[in-house]
């Protein structure tokens, strides 16, 4: 078993490493493909991902999100959402405020599917501010014995 030395300066070294990594990427074009556009969203849905025998379920809680607005693409094992809220209130009316907690713009959100979901069958709702998508799995090939001859 080897010991190491508790070094607190290193914790605070790779907290400020990842703190850099996540603002470099802010300041990338937003335009550009790639990991940089989960990091430029304005928010991003909380999410709840449950597995069936039959299929898995991923549910967002999108609250204020027209449903028209939502778009759900699935490419390449990738399923992708975006959407936008938008603001309830004109700018003149927001520069009344003195405070905003409610978060408004785009979010983004990807998922990695595992190879047994069936992509030509998922379906997505969106009633009352919850993003519902079900993604049925695969029918399993079930095993046959093969007669060996003699």
């Amino acid at each position: 078993m080897a010991l190491s030395r508790y070094d607190p300066l290193r914790t605070l070294s790779q907290l400020q490493s990842e703190m850099n990594r996540l603002f470099d990427h802010r300041l990338e074009d937003e335009d550009s493909p790639g990991p940089s556009a989960a990091v430029a969203s304005d928010w991003s849905p909380p999410v709840d991902v449950a597995e069936d025998t039959d299929q898995y379920m991923i549910t967002a809680d999108v609250p204020g999100v027209d449903p028209d607005s939502i778009e759900v693409t699935l490419e390449n094992g990738i399923l992708t959402l975006r959407g936008e809220r938008q603001p309830e209130q004109s700018e003149e009316e927001l520069a009344k405020y003195k405070r905003l907690e409610r978060v408004r713009g785009t979010f983004y959100r990807r998922f990695t599917l595992p190879d047994t979901a069936d992509s030509e069958k998922v379906q997505a709702r969106c009633r009352n501010g919850v993003l519902a998508i079900s993604i049925p799995k695969q029918e399993r090939v079930q095993p046959r014995k093969i007669e060996v001859e003699s």
